[in-house]
């Protein structure tokens, strides 16, 4: 009996411990300014109460689930990247740069409550991998840590982007991660080797602005993201800024919806090439977007760049007309296009072609899967060379880019 009750007593002691050694502790608060670096850990929330900035040979590593609250309406801070970032959510658990929830109304659609990611020539590595960006694109001022370190356009009165990434010798990684209520471009690249992979991006852009704009000193890999309603271009793919190397992009199985029709002045609607660009677009899903592929007549792509086996559909004559090849419009080798509104319908799982194609109002229960007998099953490429098949290691990570697809798309069927 002894023996038992000393046995027991051992056993409960033994749980105990190991519920105290295993416990996780709250999720806390701590308010950050200034220069920042080091681990923020996973599950607690950063209140951001003014500029950060990350210095030169100095990293920030940012744990999964960590909420990254922007929350001084007047400054409006930016996070200058000199040194890492890494950003490093899950599936289940991503990391969030966010606003108070009572910010979020309908008059804040385009956010610009806080600035964004700019990211100087000293920066080595930046990881954006499952986490969530929104509400951000604030105006630049004369006092703003990026016009004062001559980043981005160094310049007041410019909105900034989600990510401003400049170093040419720099590695870039966005993957899984959702982009949102941004009132300008997405991602503005000067340089770097870069992935952005199954992404999705919307609700971008009030009077111009492109999801992923790219120029030279940028060899990038982009495929697997859903795009919808950028004000103009899902991708701005240039060469400007003369920067070496030359610009080079594969953009491969990305649905692009709405895109173009809310800018106020006519320029791209889809994929924009430029100022001799390479470019290799395949197996990309173009929905209801103002233009098919096009071109700057007076500065075009590079004559090596190559289009094959992309879809068109539009739900009315006009946008199906839009698309149609002409000096402007790229025709593509193999391409699934009609002449006609309605042809080539993707069927979606679930989401309304009928959708006005000015609506920047995204559903986060539609559903850009195929269904069986799309016209986008089987008619993808695969036999094509990506930049970064073999990966990029960043942080010690190897992030490779996605095998492609034999469907055009970011989504297959369910």
């Amino acid at each position: 009996m002894k023996k038992w009750i000393l046995a027991a007593f051992v056993a409960a002691a033994f749980i105990s411990c190991s519920k105290d050694d295993n416990s996780t502790p709250a999720p806390t608060t701590t308010n950050v300014t200034g220069a920042v670096d080091g681990v923020w850990t996973k599950g607690n929330t950063y209140k951001v109460t003014g500029h950060l900035q990350i210095n030169e040979g100095k990293t920030l590593t940012i744990e999964e689930g960590v909420t990254v609250l922007l929350a001084d309406s007047i400054v409006k801070p930016e996070i200058v990247i000199k040194g890492n970032l890494y950003s490093l959510g899950t599936t289940a658990n991503p990391v969030k740069f966010t606003v108070p929830d009572e910010w979020k109304t309908a008059k804040n659609q385009f956010g610009a409550l806080w600035g964004g990611l700019i990211a100087g020539p000293t920066s080595a590595e930046v990881i954006l991998q499952n986490t969530v960006l929104e509400y951000g694109g604030a105006v630049t001022t004369e006092e703003s840590p990026s016009v004062k370190a001559g980043l981005y356009k160094a310049a007041a009165g410019e909105h900034v982007p989600v990510l401003y990434y400049p170093n040419v010798n720099g590695k870039l990684v966005v993957t899984g991660s959702t982009i949102r209520n941004f009132n300008e471009d997405g991602f503005y690249i000067e340089g770097g080797k870069a992935i952005f992979s199954n992404n999705t991006i919307y609700t971008t852009g009030v009077s111009g602005g492109d999801a992923i704009n790219i120029k030279s000193g940028v060899q990038a890999d982009v495929a697997f993201n859903l795009v919808y309603s950028p004000n103009t271009n899902a991708l701005k793919l240039s060469n400007s800024g003369d920067r070496s190397p030359q610009a080079y992009v594969v953009a491969y199985n990305n649905t692009i919806v709405n895109a173009g029709w809310r800018r106020p002045t006519t320029k791209g609607g889809s994929i924009w090439l430029e100022k001799t660009v390479r470019a290799d677009l395949y197996n990309n899903l173009l929905a209801n977007d103002r233009y098919g592929i096009k071109r700057d007549k007076g500065a075009p792509e590079d004559n090596r760049s190559k289009v094959a086996n992309n879809l068109y559909f539009g739900n009315d004559q006009t946008t199906v007309d839009q698309f149609q090849p002409n000096a402007e419009i790229l025709a593509g080798t193999n391409d699934v296009i009609g002449t006609k509104a309605g042809d080539n319908d993707p069927k979606f799982v679930n989401y309304p072609v009928a959708t006005a194609t000015t609506n920047a109002t995204f559903s986060t229960s539609w559903d850009f899967h195929l269904q069986t007998g799309s016209p986008a099953l089987t008619k993808g490429k695969t036999d094509f060379t990506r930049q970064f098949a073999d990966g990029l290691t960043v942080n010690g990570t190897v992030y490779k880019s996605p095998a492609p697809a034999n469907y055009i798309g970011a989504f297959g069927t369910k």
